[in-house]
């Protein structure tokens, strides 16, 4: 017995005294985009660093929705968050510039974005905003679902009651259509459709298949009026106690969490309108003349866009291939 107490007693001692827990929280299902991403950070980050870090997973909006979640990183209190940018403008509103509808023009001219000096610049500034950025994920081009009808001109929107996200630029974009937006809180939304509070919502196909949203809406119109991206972020607090090593394997996570949830929306844009299709949805896509009649009645919102962003920065944004 001595010999199996010694044994045990080295084991101990071998093992890392205490992992640090943090505990991420973030507003869709585990099997979701946002899953994926949280996922496979865990998973890099044990490969990296063994088991220095445990994860508490807090999906499905566990802490809160993404503006509570993202107050807690703040205080400290909740260490990681996968957020989406809607939400993300109300702390840094530079980032509202990549909500501009039809500003980006498909998902490899917002990757070539975000992935290069633009995006790296807009990530810098959320260390004064009391957050710590570490890469942009996705959700990819946001369509519109509604229980109203089909969407196939300006006019169709017209009194639409909409839930878009707390996001300034989709707001007066959607005012400007003629449709009612309606901020909304992501847990509230499903039970507003079902109540009939508002008629529809704006999303990706990533959010609208794994919310099931074909169980409370009739039809789904894909315009990709908006790319819609997300931030992998950790509290400043967190991030102040990391050493080079644990800072690089925390990188070198997020790289690998924005892969999967690149992965992640390229097979559900690839499956997911079928799969809508096959839950009951009544699917119409937009022509190319129909997306410009959409972009010509937002003329008057972009003058305003160039004069809140910078018409040098939309330039900039536009001219990279």
């Amino acid at each position: 017995m001595k010999h199996v107490y010694a044994a045990l007693l080295c084991a101990a001692f071998a093992a890392p005294v205490s992992a640090q827990e943090i505990k991420i929280g973030y507003a869709l299902a585990e099997d979701s985009h946002y899953g994926a991403g949280a996922k496979a950070f865990e998973e890099s980050l044990k490969e990296s660093l063994g088991e220095q870090f445990t994860f508490r997973h807090f999906p499905s909006s566990g802490l809160g929705g993404e503006r509570e979640v993202l107050e807690g990183l703040q205080l400290g209190t909740v260490e990681m968050t996968i957020a989406s940018d809607g939400t993300l403008t109300n702390f840094v509103p530079e980032v509202g510039v990549l909500g501009i509808p039809f500003l980006l023009r498909d998902k490899d001219h917002a990757r070539k974005v975000l992935d290069g000096e633009i995006g790296e610049e807009m990530l810098a500034k959320f260390e004064d905003a009391g957050l710590h950025a570490l890469a942009w994920g996705e959700q990819g081009f946001r369509h519109i679902t509604s229980n109203r009808g089909a969407i196939q001109a300006p006019a169709d929107l017209d009194g639409l009651k909409i839930r878009t996200m707390e996001n300034p630029v989709h707001i007066e974009a959607f005012r400007a259509l003629g449709a009612a937006p309606t901020p909304m809180a992501w847990p509230e939304v499903i039970g507003a459709l079902q109540q009939g509070a508002i008629d529809g919502q704006e999303n990706p196909l990533s959010v609208i298949v794994s919310a099931k949203l074909n169980e409370v809406q009739e039809y789904l119109t894909l315009d990709g009026h908006v790319y819609s991206s997300t931030i992998i972020l950790v509290s400043p607090s967190l991030w102040g106690q990391l050493d080079d090593t644990q800072k690089a394997a925390f990188e070198k996570a997020a790289d690998d969490a924005v892969v999967a949830m690149r992965a992640f929306v390229d097979e559900v844009d690839a499956s997911g309108v079928e799969a809508m299709k096959a839950a009951g949805m009544e699917v119409n896509e937009l022509t190319p003349e129909q997306k410009a009649a959409f972009r010509d009645a937002l003329a008057e919102p972009y003058k305003a866009y160039e004069a809140q962003f910078g018409a040098d920065l939309m330039a900039r944004i536009q001219a990279v291939e």
